[in-house]
């Protein structure tokens, strides 16, 4: 029996193939970074070459969903349109039915809950998309937290986390041996962008970098601004690599 026809049947060693397969469109896709401050969040997308003549501001990597939360997210961008939609009707709703505005915490289980529903049904296949997703909680005194979703409709809370992309696992690593707690929105923005060096090209020009501040106040990171912060990490490790030089000149 093919067991990865049928989304609703389980293989004999417990695997549900098609939830599996939706996550190795998530690998196939481009690397998501998020970050917790001190009273931050930072998300960092890699954005792929963009064709000649396609205007850029069509294709984000980095939505708002409400006027406190955003959303990250790696994989197929047109089942991410579908959820982003569904999401945002949500949060809507809730401000309509309790004349305030949701949690991220209620958001983010919602999410998980709709993309959990469509690995149960037949008929349907699941989303191929995992998300960061960060925002405020009520009871957090305004700091903003981050979340994480994938396509089984599990969601968990973060201090840093990496999804998309082929080098996950090893960005995850040097997230957990650079993370420090209680770091201020600059090194969070450093180390997102350290990050995201490793498996970008270009630079700036394939980044795109959001910080979430005290409140759920959003703000975009320039092109310019993300620029020196990347002059400045090569400058370092350009630096790092002189003395070595000199030295094993100097022995000869």
């Amino acid at each position: 029996m093919s067991y990865d026809r049928a989304i609703t049947v389980f293989s004999p060693d417990g695997h549900l193939f098609q939830v599996e397969y939706a996550m190795e469109a998530v690998r196939r896709g481009s690397t998501a970074v998020g970050i917790k401050g001190k009273d931050c969040v930072v998300l960092a997308v890699e954005r792929r070459a963009l064709a000649k003549l396609q205007e850029p501001r069509t294709i984000r990597k980095i939505v708002s969903i409400d006027d406190r939360s955003v959303l990250a997210f790696a994989g197929l961008t047109a089942d991410a349109r579908v959820l982003i939609s569904k999401i945002r009707m949500e949060a809507q709703s809730y401000r309509l039915t309790m004349e305030d505005a949701p949690s991220i915490d209620y958001l983010a289980r919602y999410l998980a809950r709709i993309q959990q529903q469509y690995t149960q049904r037949g008929g349907v296949r699941p989303f191929g998309i995992a998300s960061l997703f960060c925002g405020v909680n009520d009871a957090d005194d305004g700091i903003p937290e981050l979340y994480q979703t994938d396509p089984a409709g599990t969601h968990s809370r973060w201090k840093a986390q990496v999804i998309g992309g082929r080098n996950s696992k090893s960005l995850r690593e040097f997230l957990e041996k650079n993370y420090t707690e209680e770091m201020e929105e600059a090194q969070c923005t450093r180390l997102a962008i350290q990050a995201l060096l490793e498996v970008v090209d270009s630079g700036a020009k394939t980044m795109e970098i959001c910080v979430v501040r005290k409140g759920g106040k959003k703000a975009m990171i320039t092109e310019e601004a993300i620029e020196a912060v990347v002059k400045e990490i090569e400058q370092e490790q350009e630096d790092k690599r002189a003395p070595a030089g000199g030295a094993s000149g100097g022995d000869e």
